[in-house]
């Protein structure tokens, strides 16, 4: 078998840490930082962007042709949009995500002076004064607001403790590890991933794998807000596969057991031989999987492309229950997707045209145009009345 054995019990500490370091998206620096020092502790020695996005590369047979996996170190959150006669603070969301998940979550105020806690609530938070006004009124960003734990009662007063328009709210994640194996947290999109990508290299490092091409283990900084793989891709860089989060929601066919492989989001089909060979990996590695396809998403795969970026692109992702809400997976997926991350990177390149930007007609690719052939068993006919 060309999978490596993972080490679950390193890849949930990994996890753990990752989830106790607040980095909604433009406030990364720390986590940047612990994901850099691992990686480093891992025998790499990662490079990083002017704003902090990571770049580690295994060195492999050859460096044309590489293949890169990506995941994203931001998460989700908020900033200040304006500080009320109160005392209290509007909000505006960090990345996609609704108020509705915000009321009752507990956070951090990230200032110039220091940091402050409080608690994101709706404008109509006692039961005991509006009575059924609670249940009754809308949700959405204008209807919430976050209430400071500090002598904050009137605008001159927050404004007092240093608190600005503009600062980071960070919010907590609230993790739980059960026996049975399910993870229920916030920000396990795409916090998951990146402990899958650090599980992967260990196991490579453990087991001296050899790979026929470098790969590049990507770490964005900004997906949450669409920026995501932008500026991290390298000309050498054939293929992409990204690490991301499956919505086990109803009308998907994404499972928290198992790879859910991503057939196509909101900004397209994913590259149909890339996505072939991960389906034949699981199926040659007896790595549980299913397909699926996602309307209202999209990844670092897309940004990259969307930058000019010339590269194959695939996503694999762990299913998530409750998606940028209160988020819930099985550690089966996250070993899985680990599974089938060392697989590929160990596997053979089999389209060799792809270590030139550009060539000519001889060893492109072939897809299917025969029609498939039906049973042969023969089926037996209604009689005739």
């Amino acid at each position: 078998m060309a999978r490596l054995k993972i080490d679950v019990d390193y890849l949930t500490e990994q996890l753990r840490a990752l989830l106790a370091i607040d980095s909604p998206t433009g406030y990364t620096d720390t986590i940047v930082r612990h994901v850099t020092e691992e990686l480093e502790r891992l025998g790499l020695e990662p490079e990083l962007t002017r704003r902090g996005a990571i770049r580690a590369i295994w060195r492999g047979e050859s460096r044309r042709g590489a293949r890169a996996i990506i995941t994203h170190v931001d998460t989700l959150g908020a900033q200040v949009k304006r500080i009320k006669e109160t005392g209290r603070l509007e909000l505006v969301p960090i990345g996609h995500w609704s108020a509705r998940f915000a009321e009752g979550a507990r956070a951090t105020i990230y200032t110039e002076k220091g940091s402050f806690r409080g608690s994101i609530l709706p404008l109509r938070a006692s039961g005991h004064t509006f009575n059924d006004g609670v249940d009754q009124q809308p949700v959405g960003w204008e209807h919430v607001e976050l209430r400071i734990d500090a002598l904050a009662w009137s605008r001159e007063d927050t404004l007092a403790l240093g608190i600005d328009v503009g600062d980071y709210v960070a919010i907590d994640p609230q993790p739980e590890f059960l026996d049975n194996g399910f993870i229920v947290s916030r920000h396990l999109d795409d916090k998951a991933g990146v402990a899958i990508a650090l599980a992967s290299l260990e196991a490579m490092g453990r087991n001296k794998a050899r790979t026929p091409v470098d790969t590049h283990w990507l770490f964005t900084i900004s997906e949450e807000v669409g920026v995501g793989a932008a500026a991290i891709v390298t000309p050498e860089i054939a293929s992409m596969v990204t690490i991301d989060n499956g919505t086990t929601a109803p009308g998907q066919n994404s499972s928290e057991f198992g790879v859910t492989i991503a057939m196509a989001d909101q900004s397209g089909p994913f590259d149909y031989h890339l996505t072939k060979k991960l389906v034949d990996l699981c199926r040659e590695e007896d790595i549980r999987f299913q397909k699926d396809i996602f309307r209202y998403y999209r990844s670092d795969s897309a940004s990259a492309l969307e930058a000019g970026h010339d590269v194959r692109t695939a996503l694999i992702a762990f299913g998530v229950d409750a998606s940028h809400g209160y988020e819930r997976i099985h550690v089966h997926a996250l070993r899985s997707v680990a599974e089938l991350t060392t697989a590929y990177v160990v596997s053979p390149l089999e389209i060799e045209r792809d270590v030139e930007d550009v060539s000519d007609i001889e060893g492109f690719t072939e897809q299917p145009t025969e029609a498939a052939k039906q049973p042969t068993r023969p089926r037996k006919l209604p009689q005739p009345r």
